[in-house]
């Protein structure tokens, strides 16, 4: 470098200096205070009636006192009974419009990433219930009913979503109904195929103080349609009491089941055996060696309205990402998403804690054997397709580590253009197996039932165009 390009360069650095000094050079424009937003959620879907910044709750809860939002609090409640119109809520996603929103909800193949759309529809399910149940309470998402594609999206474009509360006895669980559509132009009418998806959430209303399940208002019905979408919710709820009693925590496996367990433990033994030519083949993977584990600590920016606790979407969309990461690890392929099926959250996730989520595939349609002992194959051996069935166990632990709590048990349906399957060893995979084995055949029987021209077959193939991920 020349002295007279030095010598210039120092002087235009020395201006440039004095106007940063003095104030001419352009600045930056900064407010006190930023707009609200939890992490990912549709704008037109978060909850502005956060009562404070957390310093200030944060502060309060230091000081033993109640952080919850005044209208929250224990006061006189309306039971009066509700009109499935008078929780009613929709909005429109303008994703075809808006591309810097599509940022959010667009990974990098292009497609709409589905655990942000669950993460939307469960902060939809929480404007709806608190439009039934009123001020006065705490609500809590309990359950997610089993979610299926009914159509496939082909291209980016705008989406609606709405929702209403379904089935609602007057006790502390509440049903809401919620959907994903295309979005029409204003004044059009919707289409059965513009459906995306549908999906219930189950969620309990608590005392804000004692955190105890409270009343809310029953639902009553306008209409015959209605009463149908009551009788459908109603008896939605007595089968989950059933099944409840028949879980593998209550009963042992039935004949049938305790006979594969058998067989599959005798096939494991021949595989170590020296003595038998049968090998395991490449393709069949240890349980244990499927598994895949996250640790995060949970960040002011994701709790809910009620301020100490972690907003139930963003956990269901954590878990959902670490299933297709985990489906995708194990088949060395890229996963095509077919179902969520039921999924509990069993405690809540306090702001500040350590969240450990563990994902494992515990099922693989087709499966190793079947009851009979033989071993069931591919129906086009030139172009595999395998189900995969992945469970995300959840648990928390605060930051020092003592008593962990679960969570939650999260279960997703993946399919992959691959021929691989699982094989459990220890007692507990064999009964995650079987758990997993009946998700499955239930999965199936409502899929036929839901889907008698065998649309949610086609749309399990790896090569249907299906832009939801």
């Amino acid at each position: 470098m020349t002295i007279r390009r030095l010598l210039t360069l120092t002087s235009r650095l020395d201006t440039l200096g004095k106007a940063r000094f003095y104030g001419s050079y352009p600045k930056r424009c900064l407010h006190d205070t930023a707009l609200r937003r939890t992490d990912g959620v549709f704008r037109g879907l978060a909850d502005n009636r956060l009562p404070r910044p957390w310093i200030e709750a944060w502060r309060l809860q230091q000081e033993k006192k109640n952080v919850a939002s005044d209208e929250a609090r224990s006061q006189e409640r309306d039971l009066s009974p509700k009109k499935m119109s008078d929780s009613y809520h929709r909005v429109v996603l303008p994703l075809g419009r808006d591309p810097w929103l599509s940022d959010t909800y667009i990974n990098a193949s292009g497609h709409i990433r589905l655990g942000t759309i669950f993460m939307d529809l469960d902060a939809l399910s929480g404007i709806v219930v608190y439009k039934h149940t009123g001020p006065g309470v705490t609500t809590v998402t309990a359950a997610l009913d089993r979610i299926t594609i009914a159509h496939p999206l082909t291209e980016i474009c705008d989406l609606e979503y709405s929702g209403q509360v379904t089935y609602a006895s007057g006790r502390s669980s509440v049903e809401i109904t919620c959907k994903v559509a295309r979005a029409r132009d204003e004044g059009e009418p919707s289409k059965p195929e513009d459906v995306l998806l549908t999906c219930t959430f189950t969620m309990v209303a608590l005392d804000p103080n004692t955190k105890k399940p409270v009343n809310i208002p029953p639902l009553i019905c306008s209409n015959p349609e209605e009463e149908k979408i009551f009788k459908a919710g109603e008896a939605k709820a007595l089968a989950k009491k059933r099944k409840l009693k028949t879980s593998l925590l209550e009963t042992e496996p039935n004949d049938p089941e305790s006979a594969l367990i058998h067989k599959i433990w005798l096939r494991q033994v021949a595989y170590h055996d020296p003595n038998n030519s049968v090998r395991q083949p490449a393709n069949v993977i240890s349980m244990s060696r499927t598994q895949l584990s996250t640790a995060s600590i949970m960040q002011p920016q994701y709790r809910n309205r009620h301020q100490t606790m972690v907003f139930g979407g963003f956990h269901l969309k954590q878990t959902f990402e670490l299933a297709f990461c985990c489906a995708a690890s194990f088949a060395h392929a890229r996963p095509t998403f077919i179902s969520a099926d039921p999924c509990t959250f069993r405690n809540p996730v306090p702001v500040g804690s350590v969240l450990y989520l563990t994902a494992t595939i515990v099922y693989t349609d087709p499966p190793l054997l079947d009851e009979d002992g033989s071993e069931p194959q591919q129906k086009d051996s030139k172009n595999p397709v395998t189900r995969l069935h992945v469970r995300v166990d959840s648990k928390v632990r605060n930051v020092e580590h003592g008593i962990a709590k679960p969570t939650g048990q999260f279960n997703y349906t993946f399919s992959v253009p691959k021929s691989v399957k699982v094989l459990p060893h220890t007692y507990q995979e064999y009964m995650m197996y079987i758990d997993a084995r009946r998700r499955v055949q239930l999965g199936d029987v409502q899929d036929r039932q839901d889907h008698p021209d065998s649309e949610l077959q086609r749309l399990q193939s790896a090569e249907h165009v299906n832009l939801t991920e």
